[in-house]
C-alpha cells in the first residue's frame, strides 16, 4: 500500500465519521455541538451526513483502485477546503466545529500532497 492509499483511507474515515449524525439530532449535538432548531435543518444535516459517508466510502474504494485516485483526491480537496473556506467566511465556529476545521486543514494538506504525487507520477510515466 502506498502513501496515497493511506491518505485516502484516513481522509475517507474522516468523511465516514459524520454518518453517526444521520441517526438523529442527539448525535448531531454530540458531533457538532449544534441542536437543529427545526425539522428542516435536521433533515439537511442528517442528509449531509449520508452524503459525506458516500464520499468517504468512495475515497476508501479509491485507495485500492488507482484509476479512481485522482478523482477521489480532487473530491476530497473540494470537500475539505470548501468547509475551511465557509468556516472562515461565515464566522467563528464553536469548539467542536473548530476541531472539524482543524482536521480538514490536515486532510487538505495531505490530499494536496497526494495530488502533487499523482501529477508527478503521471508526468514521469508518460
Amino acid at each position: 500500500m502506498n502513501a496515497i492509499s493511506v491518505v485516502l483511507i484516513v481522509v475517507g474515515i474522516v468523511h465516514l465519521l459524520p454518518l453517526k449524525g444521520a441517526l438523529g439530532s442527539d448525535h448531531l449535538v454530540e458531533l457538532y455541538g449544534v441542536a437543529p432548531p427545526d425539522f428542516d435543518l435536521e433533515l439537511l444535516l442528517r442528509h449531509r451526513a449520508i452524503l459525506f459517508s458516500l464520499l468517504g466510502a468512495f475515497m476508501i474504494l479509491a485507495a485500492f483502485n488507482k484509476s479512481y485516485q485522482p478523482m477521489a483526491v480532487v473530491a476530497g480537496i473540494v470537500s475539505t477546503s470548501s468547509f475551511i473556506y465557509l468556516s472562515w467566511v461565515i464566522g467563528k465556529p464553536n469548539e467542536l466545529i473548530s476541531r472539524v476545521v482543524l482536521v480538514d486543514w490536515v486532510a487538505t494538506v495531505l490530499l494536496v500532497f497526494s495530488g502533487f504525487v499523482l501529477i508527478y507520477k503521471g508526468i514521469h510515466n508518460q
